[in-house]
């Protein structure tokens, strides 16, 4: 769907993870239609790049894992700009090992970012939507939320809680005009996809993989995510909530 210039000229987006990979493609689509983007990130050096590539606002940097600072955040989104229409959850991280290779440290740290960070944003968010009569919130699920991988027990049970909570927080805040929906994306070639690998895969590999495991035999491009993220925070996704949108060129098809 290609959605006209200035879409979202009358709305606030707040993105967190916006400094690299998708979240960052979810910020430069949004600028892109006329959006007033806000991005909530750990890493200062990527954000602020990001930020003067798009010409945003300064970014609000911090831990989505602290609570504090995720109800701080959404309160400066909504004093800078005097609403919140739309918060895309896009902050992750993963920790590549079975159950016996994750330490306790490594289990609370991808549960504080993947479900915690996304919790307390969306607390904060729904407190400021309601007041304003509604809102849209999209949140980064998985197609590991669903389905399992070995040798990524903490990344997978993360993902399938946030597709629990997209569905609970749908159905809790639908009176009040909020829709809460989630994107599960396959292998998309981001930061993330590399990371905590002994030896960071070649073209090669990644081809090697996609043609292995992905019916399409290609990994997704940040921005294919993005356009449905997109989709989702647009009106014309107004009659869906409590929706799991695989993004994954037919791979839980099987």
């Amino acid at each position: 769907m290609n959605f006209a210039a200035g879409s979202f000229a009358d709305q606030v987006i707040a993105i967190t993870g916006a400094a690299s990979g998708m979240g960052a493609a979810c910020a430069a689509a949004f600028a892109e239609l006329g959006g007033t983007v806000a991005i909530i990130d750990i890493d200062q050096e990527r954000a602020l790049a990001v930020a003067d590539r798009l010409a945003l606002d300064a970014p609000i940097i911090g831990d989505v894992a602290n609570s504090a600072f995720c109800q701080q955040a959404i309160e400066t989104i909504i004093d800078r700009h005097g609403r919140l229409d739309v918060l895309v959850n896009a902050a992750g991280t993963i920790h590549r090992a079975d159950a016996v290779g994750t330490s306790d440290d490594d289990w609370r740290r991808v549960m504080g970012v993947n479900v915690d960070g996304m919790f307390y944003l969306s607390r904060a968010a729904v407190r400021g939507m309601t007041e304003q009569g509604g809102g849209a919130i999209v949140n980064f699920g998985s197609i590991w939320g669903g389905v399992a991988s070995a040798g990524s027990t903490a990344y997978c049970v993360s993902k399938g809680a946030v597709h629990q909570l997209t569905r609970a927080m749908a159905l809790d805040h639908v009176e009040q005009g909020i829709r809460i929906n989630a994107v599960a994306p396959g292998e998309v070639r981001t930061p993330m996809l590399s990371s905590q690998r002994a030896t960071p895969p070649s073209e090669q590999d990644l081809q090697a993989l996609a043609d292995a495991t992905i019916p399409m035999k290609r990994l997704a491009e940040p921005h294919e995510i993005a356009n449905v993220v997109v989709f989702l925070a647009s009106k014309d996704a107004s009659y869906m909530t409590g929706e799991i949108v695989h993004v994954d060129a037919g791979y839980t098809a099987r």
